[in-house]
């Protein structure tokens, strides 16, 4: 064997034991006649010892060692004199007999520490040695772990996993497709799945009432922090249930992870709040609860016809108070007013109002409005003295919502108030089923096509399709939306309407989604389920930024592997063998 244990392994306990160990050498220290080596695996890092007045020649070979040469050492465990408190290692040390290099290295292009000397871009080129950091490597077993204790608990609740296909057909709604020519079929193209929606939906039919799947996914579409074009689902679905069985279910799991990873109990049910009012209170269908500061509205009567333009042509006036922040001065309020003026936020301008020791309120507005006026605001926003109160105003509420849901955000993560290590988990129930596009003068499904209305909204679906809710939901945790789901349209006649609502002619519905609805003939039950985010639930346990850090080969902002260079031209031959042509434009 090339070891006896491994790096992170050996404790005092250990102490005259001959071991062997192998890995990739960390460091290495001269001091006087002693060489020092830090060797490293998976598991932790351990010191090895060189002594020149004990044997020159392997001292001397030690000292000739590059970091990520890979190693065997073989000696005898000693007890440090000179303790390391930071590595759980750190009260031993190897006293080496016998070392062979198993391989050398080049030196790497950056530093293989936590603090590392590699930008993004240089770490994602050469990722195979950006695993090789701590940081990350952990991330990954977090991933281990986490996907480990979903089968668990899914199993003992009587869920069976079952594989569904990666080349299905391509499906009209939602994001872009990417497709997959087919040779045997000229002409034809498979898709990736964007979900394995239709197929968990196939399998409620056959019978497998529980059923789970941590799945691949793709979908052809912008990047950022929390999206890639290929992402984990855990994907789950349940025969026989309503909303509140899925959702008691697979809040019990969120618990279990928490419990089982992070050992945070949660004893109280996880709250529930409504779409219409996460966007009205949070101005966001993922409002981060971890604070407060929510959204309160302006009557337009209270500040209308005082001369003061911007309220006078507002359809929306409203704000957030913000707790404590009286104390911010010009340059930084001037500072925030040049955020909510950002092109990707798009506020017209930031009324700030400041309630003074004696409950008296200082604005920016001062000259258009009476000291009563202000105390009313104030009273509004249930503002105290030492408070801050940020208004925006604009033409659309709902639009105005979204730019102060920014802004909260912005003073929650000033203030400190979104700490990575806490978190505040959330439903948010009761979307609405359709949203209408005025660019193609056409409803679109808010989550997709198969998702059932609201039991007792259904006979609005011919007089007032905007106002149906969906038997939907979202889990939130810290402002992300790490799972969603839906009770799914379980009745033909039902679904061929819902078609018909997003502008299929009967043929076109047929063509698409034919094997479904012929499928729900012969007897489906109802059904709902759920698709957590497996990256983004990760990335939340992990305090990271960025999904990308727990994706062992991620691809950057454009959609490529740069490691791989990826994706490339293909051969003429290939395309040719395919059928296809490629055309510049």
């Amino acid at each position: 064997m090339y070891r006896t244990k491994t790096c992170g392994e050996l404790r005092v306990a250990n102490v005259g034991a001959n071991v062997t160990l192998a890995g990739w050498v960390q460091r290495v220290r001269r001091m006087g006649g002693m060489t020092f080596v830090d060797l490293r695996d998976r598991y932790g890092i351990t010191q090895l010892v060189f002594n020149q007045d004990k044997d020159a020649i392997l001292c001397d070979k030690a000292n000739k060692l590059g970091r990520e040469f890979v190693i065997q050492a073989v000696g005898i465990v000693g007890e440090r004199s000179n303790k390391n408190v930071h590595i759980p290692t750190g009260d031993i040390e190897i006293i080496v007999s016998e070392m062979l290099v198993l391989n050398s290295a080049a030196t790497p292009p950056f530093t293989i520490e936590d603090d590392t000397d590699g930008g993004d871009d240089l770490r994602m080129k050469f990722r195979y040695l950006d695993l090789r950091r701590q940081l990350v490597r952990a991330n990954l077993e977090l991933r281990h772990r986490m996907t480990a204790e979903v089968r668990n608990y899914l199993g003992g609740e009587g869920f069976i996993e079952v594989e569904t296909p990666m080349l299905i057909s391509s499906t009209p709604e939602g994001a872009r497709d990417f497709v997959v020519p087919s040779r045997m079929n000229p002409g034809q193209f498979y898709a990736l799945p964007q979900s394995p929606q239709t197929f968990k939906q196939l399998l409620m039919v056959s019978g497998f009432d529980r059923y789970f799947q941590i799945v691949k996914c793709f979908r052809d579409e912008d990047l950022r922090a929390d999206r890639q074009p290929e992402f984990t689902q855990i994907d789950c679905e349940m025969s026989f249930v309503q909303q509140d069985d899925v959702l008691c279910m697979f809040e019990g799991m969120t618990k279990h992870l928490f419990s089982s990873l992070l050992n945070i109990e949660f004893s109280e049910p996880f709250p529930r709040m409504t779409w219409a009012d996460a966007m009205k209170f949070y101005g966001c269908d993922k409002p981060d609860i971890r604070f407060g500061m929510r959204i309160a509205e302006v009557p337009p009567e209270l500040v209308r016809g005082h001369g003061f333009a911007p309220f006078d042509g507002a359809e929306y006036v409203g704000g957030i108070c913000v707790e404590g922040a009286a104390g911010y001065t010009r340059k930084q309020i001037d500072g925030l007013a040049d955020f909510v003026k950002r092109p990707q936020i798009g506020a017209k301008g930031l009324i700030y109002a400041r309630v003074e020791a004696d409950g008296s309120v200082k604005s920016s507005v001062d000259k258009f409005y009476s000291a009563d006026i202000l105390l009313r605001i104030k009273d509004l926003f249930g503002a105290r003295p030492g408070d801050l109160i940020l208004i925006l105003y604009g033409d659309d509420a709902m639009k105005t919502r979204k730019q102060l849901s920014e802004l909260r955000l912005e003073m929650g993560g000033q203030l400190g108030l979104r700490d990575k290590n806490s978190f505040a988990c959330l439903w948010v129930v009761d979307f609405p089923l359709l949203e209408w596009s005025e660019a193609d003068g056409r409803y679109y499904a808010m989550h997709h096509p198969f998702t059932s209305p609201k039991p007792e909204d259904i006979h609005l679906l011919d007089s007032d399709p905007g106002a149906v809710s969906a038997n939907a939901y979202d889990m939130v945790i810290n402002g992300v939306e790490v799972g969603g789901g839906s009770i799914r349209i379980h009745d033909s006649d039902l679904q061929q309407k819902m078609f018909r609502m997003l502008g299929f002619s009967d043929d076109q519905a047929l063509a698409r989604f034919g094997f479904l609805t012929n499928a729900f003939k012969y007897g489906a039950p109802p059904h709902g389920g759920i698709a957590y985010g497996l990256d983004r639930f990760v990335s939340l346990f992990a305090g990271l930024d960025s999904i990308r850090d727990c994706i062992a080969f991620p691809k950057n902002t454009s959609g490529r592997d740069v490691m791989i260079d990826a994706p490339s031209a293909i051969d003429a031959s290939q395309l040719e063998e395919l059928h296809l042509s490629i055309t510049a434009k």
